[in-house]
């Protein structure tokens, strides 16, 4: 019998492989074809990039992923100053770059339409961030979470329907205790220091660890920011830097012989006299070292430890942290707060005595 070619039919009916693969790129090519010609009909300047995307099902007229993530950062900007940081919208940007260079190397585009986006399409973007760009499991956590609140965005502007990060979990790193012990604590308090410069970081992050301010704030902390109220006691009343939610401490002994300190050295009009952060954090790690504190110490520790030791470990309501540090929500107060183990033991002893007092049991 005679060899069958190549590209002819086969006798059950049926072309062979490499002529199905060639009867499908003529197909591709003429609707390709069909696409810019109709695209010139309407205007010149058609570009190969437009007739791929019209060939991918990314019309002009059907949103895409790019196209509305700049929308929400345009939008996002508006916000910085009001109600939102710079800080966060350099993130922002940062993972918006990220789904661009995603999309350039996993599917060769420039943007994809929002239908587009699946589980899948989810999964390999964190596989791309764990393997291609070697970040860490938080990092890959926070990029996910900026990627899933425009999606959710999206969602609710009517763009898709459908949510794909619907049962998508991403497992969380196991949380670092970020807040100093009472004993960890003590020990910063009274361990003598080499010098002036590590005893002034000392001081301004004892100041935070005995209000819960942040560093932004403490920097904004002016005369203007102190209120004697009529009891004697003296207060701090600001507003965040970060959200404009308005915050109210009543200053302990501690916080206000630091303010007495440097009430002379302080820059004209301030509080206290600011390092940069990034001085105050490399200080900060070798006070750690001094004091023989074995985990990594930076000033935003200070607030934790606020948080944590010096108001909920003491009794001080959940809800009355949340209103000194300034959170609009309580349980954004409570990635704060942790319940210590001597709060426990504390709360369950008097717990027993109260018990104690009311109901006796004869045994």
């Amino acid at each position: 019998l005679p060899a069958q070619r190549p590209d002819e039919p086969s006798r059950t009916g049926r072309r062979s492989q490499p002529s199905r693969h060639r009867y499908k790129l003529d197909e591709i090519r003429a609707t390709a074809l069909g696409i810019y010609a109709e695209m010139s009909a309407v205007r010149e300047d058609v570009t190969a990039e437009e007739v791929k995307h019209q060939l991918l099902g990314m019309a002009s007229g059907q949103e895409t992923l790019l196209s509305y993530y700049r929308y929400f950062m345009r939008n996002f900007e508006k916000r910085v100053g009001v109600n939102r940081t710079e800080k966060t919208l350099y993130a922002y940007r940062n993972s918006y770059n990220h789904v661009a260079v995603f999309l350039q190397m996993q599917y060769k585009v420039t943007d994809l339409p929002f239908t587009a986006l699946d589980r899948s399409f989810i999964e390999k973007y964190v596989l791309y961030l764990r393997t291609e760009c070697n970040l860490s499991q938080s990092t890959i956590v926070n990029h996910s979470v900026r990627l899933k609140t425009v999606v959710g965005e999206a969602i609710a502007d009517g763009i898709i329907t459908a949510n794909p990060f619907i049962g998508y979990e991403l497992a969380r790193p196991k949380p670092r205790q970020k807040y100093l012990t009472s004993e960890e604590l003590h020990r910063i308090m009274v361990t003598p220091l080499h010098n002036r410069t590590l005893y002034h970081v000392r001081d301004l992050f004892l100041f935070s660890c005995f209000t819960g301010i942040s560093y932004i704030d403490m920097c904004l902390l002016s005369n203007e920011h102190l209120s004697l109220a009529e009891d004697g006691v003296w207060w701090i009343k600001s507003a965040r830097k970060k959200s404009g939610v308005d915050f109210e401490i009543p200053l302990m002994e501690l916080p206000l012989r630091i303010l007495e300190k440097y009430r002379d050295i302080a820059p004209e009009g301030k509080l206290l006299p600011m390092y940069s952060n990034c001085v105050l954090n490399y200080h900060l790690k070798h006070i750690a070292e001094i004091c023989g504190i074995k985990r990594k110490l930076v000033f935003h520790a200070a607030r934790h430890t606020y948080a944590t030791e010096i108001t909920l470990s003491h009794g001080v309501p959940l809800e009355t942290v949340s209103k000194m540090l300034g959170h609009r929500q309580i349980k954004t107060t409570q990635i704060y707060a942790k319940v210590t183990d001597d709060k426990i033991d504390t709360d369950t002893r008097n717990l027993n005595e109260k018990i104690a007092e009311r109901f006796s049991v004869v045994i």
